[in-house]
């Protein structure tokens, strides 16, 4: 296991953490103490208990945030890929209906094209 030394409102505490993930964790408490450092500016010294329960509650409301957020835009998703699974079916179905129509196209102008011919093949008198 890696060790980190990582400080939070000016004291620092020493850390375990995977090897590897040393960066990350040290990021995480910088934007942690960031937390802490934006309320005791707010609120002054009112201990490092509350100001750590308070800064650990902003960051679960903007997880909360961010979670709901996730869930919308994996509910769009779901949305706009049933929408091109509806999409492709009427396009296939649109592509058969016009096959479908060339083949009949096709037949009505080979069976004039045998008519004209036949016309043209007979004597008139």
């Amino acid at each position: 296991m890696a060790q980190v030394t990582v400080t939070i409102d000016g004291k620092a505490y020493r850390m375990a953490c995977e090897e590897g993930q040393e960066d990350h964790l040290s990021n995480l408490a910088t934007r942690f103490d960031q937390y802490v450092g934006h309320l005791k500016a707010q609120f002054g010294e009112i201990g490092d208990l509350r100001l750590t329960v308070m800064a650990g509650i902003m960051v679960m409301d903007e997880l909360s945030e961010v979670d709901r957020r996730l869930k919308n835009l994996e509910t769009e998703l779901e949305n706009l890929k049933q929408g091109r699974d509806v999409a492709l079916s009427d396009q296939a179905k649109n592509e058969e209906a016009l096959a479908s129509a060339l083949t009949e196209v096709t037949a009505q102008i080979h069976g004039i094209a045998a008519r004209l011919n036949g016309r043209a093949s007979t004597p008139t008198n």
